[in-house]
């Protein structure tokens, strides 16, 4: 929910200071701001961090938390720093903290979860999300418009490159495998998407069979529902849900064995997570999701190996644990059916590829289903898949987000040339299509001037960074020496152009 210190407000100042750099201004902006109110604190703490003041940062934390105890945005603070410093024992407990405090806000079970994971508690890392309270995404309200039977769309002059046309992009060479266009997880968004990307963090961890075994020690299946009614006396004036809730006598034991109290009780509103498929009615992220078919086949005589569908039988023969496990939401369960189909479309195209590969024949795939497989890949945590995956792509036709794939890959790296020339590709493509200055206007003048639906903070972001590492005038000069059309680089100088207005490090002034 919306507070002084969370809000659409908050949000764009700071996501503006680290765009532009300009931390000292912000700085004095909330140090100001918490003289009136000691909340702002939090907000102010985070511009530290991000400013390379930790030690300042601490002691502000610590100030404020002594005046308010209970504040889940600076419990929240104090956590992040905690676990980002490799200190989980002590992020865990402030967390905990934050929970209390703000026991509605999905970020504080978040961050609770995240811990647990960075901690290794795989069973109370799965109970703390599935106690998470889950947000519908809002997105802007605009009607859904048909699609278009052809584009013509005008083209600005200084936008002319050869490298970035996608005039060669047709519905026929870009045709999509049905199950690839099915996969749910690529739309998430808000707080599934961040839940879901925990899931498979876990996944990367400790593998597909390892989460389905905690997955039945920590929630109520099916099978033991089944056999708890059927042992019951009266078994229809129970209630399953009232059984599985009630806080057990004794600690159980987590994925290694070791023992750890239970976590908190989740919703009174908690679905039984089944072994069978969810129903469509049952799950609001999507109806179309169900029991994964296995439509992709391999082409080769061998069998593919593939993961244990979330809803088999994880060989549980007794059930006398039933009354110390919690039932888990049926979002989660809609998660783990989402994660297995994940799982199988990347094992059957790895599979593939190596196939493909030992027999030195070409694996051809439509730019379109590169794309998909690159964020599959980048979902599951496998960057260097993915970027094999967009390399592919971009060597069929120019791809915006397969371009910004391989520019993540390079800041991995730290390879600035290559991350300049991924940057000078993306500029002209956002200038190309989301420019609004008038074609009348000077050429000169249009160079010097940005318009919102051009402009990319994130672009301008990595510019930045870039600039603050190698300086201004060794920028320049790569994108100089670059060989393509100089309207394209000047582009480019532009980005670079207000990095210097911000005087941001690196630049001449």
């Amino acid at each position: 929910m919306p507070n002084l210190v969370s809000n659409h407000l908050t949000s764009g100042l700071l996501n503006y200071i680290k765009t532009t750099g300009r931390y000292a201004s912000g700085i004095n902006l909330f140090e100001k701001l918490r003289e009136r109110d000691p909340e702002i604190s939090s907000l102010l703490a985070r511009v530290y961090m991000a400013s390379d003041e930790e030690v300042k940062a601490v002691q502000l934390l610590r100030e404020a938390v002594e005046e308010l105890p209970m504040d889940y945005s600076l419990l929240d603070c104090q956590a992040e720093f905690c676990n980002r410093k490799g200190r989980g024992d002590m992020a865990a407990e402030i967390a905990k903290r934050g929970v209390v405090s703000a026991p509605s806000e999905f970020g504080t079970w978040a961050r609770l979860a995240e811990v647990y994971v960075g901690m290794e508690q795989w069973d109370l890392a799965l109970l703390t999300l599935n106690s998470c309270p889950m947000f519908t995404y809002q997105d802007k309200d605009a009607p859904r418009l048909p699609e278009p039977s052809r584009i013509s769309l005008p083209l600005a002059p200084e936008t002319m490159c050869d490298e970035i046309d996608d005039a060669g992009a047709t519905p026929e060479t870009d045709m999509v495998h049905p199950t690839l266009r099915r996969l749910a997880a690529s739309n998430y968004k808000g707080t599934f998407f961040k839940a879901y990307m925990l899931l498979t963090e876990i996944t990367k961890k400790i593998g597909w069979d390892q989460l389905l075994k905690i997955r039945s020690q920590v929630f109520v299946m099916e099978e033991e529902y089944r056999h708890e009614k059927q042992t019951q006396p009266g078994g229809g004036s129970r209630n399953a849900s009232i059984v599985a809730l009630k806080a057990p006598d004794t600690p159980q034991p987590n994925g290694h064995g070791d023992i750890v109290e239970e976590a908190e009780d989740s919703d009174a509103g908690s679905e039984l997570l089944t072994e069978g498929e969810p129903s469509a009615a049952s799950s609001h992220l999507d109806p179309e999701v169900s029991k994964p078919s296995h439509s992709v086949t391999v082409r080769s005589g061998a069998e593919t190996p593939q993961p244990q569908p979330p809803y088999a039988d994880p060989a549980h023969q007794t059930y006398m644990q039933f009354q110390h496990k919690r039932l888990c939401e049926r979002w989660l369960d809609n998660l783990f059916m989402v994660l297995y189909e994940d799982l199988r479309i990347y094992t059957i195209w790895r599979t593939e590829a190596s196939q493909y590969k030992q027999q030195q024949l070409a694996y051809k795939k439509s730019a379109e289903e590169w794309e998909i497989l690159g964020d599959l890949a980048e979902r599951l945590h496998h960057p260097e898949e993915a970027v094999e995956a967009w390399q592919s792509c971009l060597n069929m036709r120019y791809s915006p987000k397969a371009m910004r794939g391989v520019l993540r890959m390079y800041e991995r790296r730290g390879d600035g040339r290559g991350m300049l020339n991924a940057l000078i590709r993306l500029i002209a493509w956002q200038y190309r299509w989301y420019s609004e200055v008038s074609s009348k206007c000077p050429k000169q003048a249009r160079l010097l001037v940005l318009t919102p639906l051009q402009f990319s903070p994130d672009l301008l972001y990595t510019m930045r960074k870039l600039i603050e590492e190698e300086g201004a005038v060794k920028v320049r000069s790569i994108v100089q020496a670059t060989s393509l059309p100089q309207n394209i680089l000047d582009l480019t100088h532009q980005y670079a152009g207000l990095c210097a207005a911000f005087r941001s490090n690196g630049t001449d002034g």
